[in-house]
């Protein structure tokens, strides 16, 4: 009791000094960040997957070939999930003596789980929350110019005749797959019995879409797993989007990187904190000695202190971390009108962890120093316990920080790979900037000339106080490089992400797909959309292909047991052949088939394949495919591997043949384009003109996607004031443990007749040199950790950012030169007396 007694007491006396202040802003800002941050993550990530769950209807969605039982209804509907059927079919819809194939979508009242319909029922476009009534059809526009008909017609699917009730604007649900090419039908789910569509052997897609909170969906996943092995497809936002899921996850991993970034600065400053706050202690110290307290009394009650200290911290620094998150979420729920689940506790028990993980990695090591201080300094002022080894010092922050980047993370090798990149990087560093330092002083050195009290005197002042403590120097450029490529490193990744995901959706992204073309029609077709499109990806050939067979054995049979039943499998792929490498594909592996030998009859056909099917299936170069083609086989052996840009909202094949081997078989072709708003009317001209060709509009995808990425962009954006808050209590805790000393050589200076303006130059000098090393290792650093993080975390392709080293070196000179010159202006005002009876402290 006594220890936590002078432990509180000593707390509340040491609260007036910079350093304990620093080490409670450090601490506090840990907290605030990986709280808020965690929060965020947490929230805001369940919120954007649930509005990229409306793209796809539901949070869930089941789909087979024949109606969901009741028994698994009631399942989820017991586990908190509100659901809603679906049956989606093709038939051929008729109005007098016109007929035309449509895509039915078969509703019912619980439609749609998420967003709203638009619809024209007469008086102009209006967003519905629900689909049709029993008795009437809503149609898209497209089938109502191929039938003539309007509002209030009627039209005939199967054995019912059903009245035309409104023409679909925007489906919140509208897939961007190959299956809703041909023209929209809706209807009621009450209405399906009386078209006697249902019948042995038909081809219907059965859904069962659901909705509810992410523990809801969470507690059914053992269930959905076993539907998976029984043969039913189950799709959720990062299986079926991945355009939408890719999104996310970089920008989870880019929100976790700048709180792991705030985390690591704030180690930092505590560090440099405790530094200056045990040299503060030890005459306290050596004093309790002689008094007999031992070195184990000595480590509990500046441990306590330390403890109290990071315990008011982490209240603070959770305080500010909920309306953090609170502050943000509430900026963005004009973006983002989702309802979110409330906060929870373990975000805050992670912060706490973190505040106390941070104080024993950073600043145990340094502690140690006050255990073992000898009661003779009292006495004797020069005998100073030896520091702790600033590599032990490095190493036990390392491990500390590693363990945290995996805690976050979740990625164990990859925190593996940053830690030893990280330790390696120091040391390396340590050399360069040891290097740096000697050379930027030589170099003012030899510039700096003229009178005793000129500029160019200062900046050479400046340089010898800093060559005069190299070590305390060199510690204090590589705190800065530090601080600095943490920095650069989460504004490079802010921008590049930003620029990625820019490039990923330009304004000239293709909105319509066309395919069923036919080979007499790919001219004419071509010519029209050349002529009004800005944007318009090559025709490709289709020919659809059962994958039937791998190196001659079942192709079922041979791949890996996980796979065994995939879709891929019992469904048609739709190839392709090409002369060229299609744009936006990029080989992996193998080499591209040369049409002239590929055009030889002898042996299997060369093939291109897609790399992650390949990986899916087993497959690698070298292996022989089968494919059933209209009850004709054909091999082709796979000679190339390609990346493909899932992304581009332009066609993709998984498997493509050289020319020469598929023309004789049945084929239309597909493309896709971009039609400005002022030429839509191209699209009627396109439909009376092929009735045919299948158009499907992406536009309202793409914007539900750009709204999004929108979203995410803002909260990237927001993240970075803690990092750079983060950054700032770096510079003011190292230029605090900095003070007495900077106050000695002050004194010093105004003893042998330096004036107020030429100690301001001297000290403003040194700060700007260290500044501008710091700036340049920091380049150095940030350009080798942002490769790193590039490649294995964020899958950007990585390149050179030449304006660091430009921004980093002036940048560092001027905010360190500022911010130093400020902080030591008291400093320069004190007494010569007052400042030399610091001298103890240093």
């Amino acid at each position: 009791m006594k220890a936590v007694s002078l432990s509180l007491k000593g707390l509340r006396r040491d609260l007036r000094a910079a350093d304990v202040r620093a080490l409670f802003v450090a601490l506090a800002l840990a907290v605030a960040a990986s709280t808020m941050i965690g929060f965020f993550l947490d929230r805001l990530d369940r919120g954007l997957t649930r509005q990229a769950g409306q793209l796809m209807g539901g949070d869930l969605v089941l789909e087979q070939d024949e109606p969901f039982s009741t028994a698994l209804r009631e399942s989820l509907r017991e586990a908190g999930l509100t659901l809603s059927q679906q049956v989606d079919l093709v038939s051929m819809v008729s109005h007098a003596e016109a007929f035309q194939l449509a895509s039915l979508k078969v509703v019912d009242d619980a439609y749609p789980l998420y967003g709203q319909v638009r619809v024209d029922r007469g008086e102009g476009v209006e967003a519905l929350g629900h689909g049709p009534a029993p008795g009437g059809v809503w149609v898209a526009p497209r089938l109502a110019r191929l039938l003539d008909i309007g509002i209030g017609d009627t039209v005939r699917i199967g054995q019912a005749t059903l009245a035309v009730s409104g023409l679909i604007d925007r489906e919140p649900d509208q897939s961007a797959g190959f299956s809703a090419f041909s023209p929209r039908v809706m209807m009621h789910r009450d209405d399906l019995a009386g078209t006697d569509l249902v019948q042995p052997g038909s081809r219907l897609e059965y859904e069962l879409l659901a909705k509810g909170a992410p523990s809801a969906v969470a507690s059914v996943q053992g269930r959905l797993d076993t539907l998976r092995d029984n043969g039913v497809e189950v799709r959720d936002v990062r299986e079926d989007r991945p355009r939408l899921g890719g999104a996310l996850d970089r920008a989870q991993r880019y929100l976790s990187l700048a709180g792991l970034a705030a985390v690591l600065l704030a180690g930092v400053a505590v560090a440099m904190a405790t530094r200056r706050y045990v040299d503060r202690h030890l005459d306290t110290a050596a004093l309790l000695r002689c008094f007999g307290a031992s070195q184990r009394q000595l480590s509990t009650l500046f441990a306590l202190q330390l403890m109290w200290l990071a315990v008011a911290a982490s209240a603070v620094g959770a305080l500010l971390g909920l309306v953090g998150q609170a502050g943000l979420l509430a900026i963005l729920t004009r973006f983002l009108p989702l309802e979110l689940p409330p906060p929870g506790p373990l975000p805050l028990l992670m912060g706490v962890f973190t505040a106390l993980a941070i104080l024993v990695g950073f600043a145990g090591p340094m502690l140690l120093r006050l255990k073992r201080v000898s009661a003779l300094k009292v006495l004797r002022r020069e005998l100073d316990p030896v520091p702790a080894s600033g590599w032990v010092v490095i190493g036990v922050a390392s491990l500390v920080f590693g363990g945290l980047l995996w805690l976050y993370s979740g990625d164990f090798m990859l925190s593996l790979g940053l830690l030893v990149g990280g330790e390696l990087a120091l040391a390396l560093l340590w050399g360069l900037g040891h290097a740096l330092l000697s050379a930027l002083l030589w170099l003012v050195g030899g510039a700096a000339g003229g009178g005793r009290h000129g500029v160019r005197h200062a900046w050479r002042l400046g340089a010898r106080q800093l060559a005069r403590r190299r070590h305390a120097s060199l510690g204090q450029l590589l705190a800065f490089s530090v601080t600095f490529a943490a920095m650069a490193i989460i504004a490079l990744v802010r921008g590049d992400l930003l620029t990625a995901w820019e490039a990923q959706l330009p304004e000239d992204t293709p909105n319509y797909f066309a395919i069923n073309i036919q080979p007499g029609e790919r001219d004419g077709f071509r010519a029209i959309v050349d002529e009004a499109s800005d944007t318009r990806s090559d025709l490709y050939p289709i020919v659809r292909g059962r994958l039937v067979a791998i190196d001659g054995e079942s192709a079922d049979a041979a791949v890996p047991v996980d796979e065994q039943g995939a879709n891929v499998l019992s469904r048609e792929l739709n190839l392709t052949w090409r002369e060229t490498l299609p744009e936006g594909n990029r080989l992996v592996a193998g080499e591209w088939f040369d049409p002239a030998s590929a055009a030889s009859d002898a042996g299997p056909v060369p093939i291109s394949m897609e790399e992650g099917l390949a990986e899916r299936l087993g497959v690698s170069l070298g292996t022989v495919l089968s494919f059933d083609i209209g009850g004709e086989r054909i091999e082709g052996r796979v000679t190339s591997l390609r990346a493909l840009d899932w992304e581009s909202f332009r066609p993709n094949f998984f498997v493509i043949f050289p020319p020469g081997r598929l023309e004789t078989f049945s084929h239309s072709f597909i493309t896709a384009f971009h039609l400005p708003d002022d030429r839509q009317a191209t699209v009627g001209e396109l439909v009376s003109r092929f009735p045919g060709v299948s158009l499907l509009n992406v536009e309202a995808i793409l914007e539900q996607v750009r709204e999004l990425l929108g979203q995410v962009t803002r909260a990237v954006e927001l993240v970075l004031v803690f990092v750079l808050l983060a950054g700032i209590s770096v510079l003011y805790a190292a230029l605090t443990a900095s003070r007495p000393m900077r106050a000695h050589e002050s004194a010093l200076l105004r003893v042998f007749g330096a004036g107020d303006r030429l100690i301001s130059r001297i000290q403003g000098a040194e700060f700007a040199l260290l500044g501008i090393a710091s700036g340049v290792l920091g380049a150095l650093l940030a350009e080798a950790a942002a490769l790193g993080v590039y490649l294995l975390w964020f899958d950007l392709p990585p390149r050179l950012h030449w304006p660091l080293w430009v921004v980093l070196p002036v940048g560092g000179g001027v905010s360190i030169g500022v911010i130093g010159h400020l902080l030591t202006r008291r400093v320069r005002r004190q007494a010569p007396m007052e400042s030399l009876r610091l001298l103890g402290e240093t």
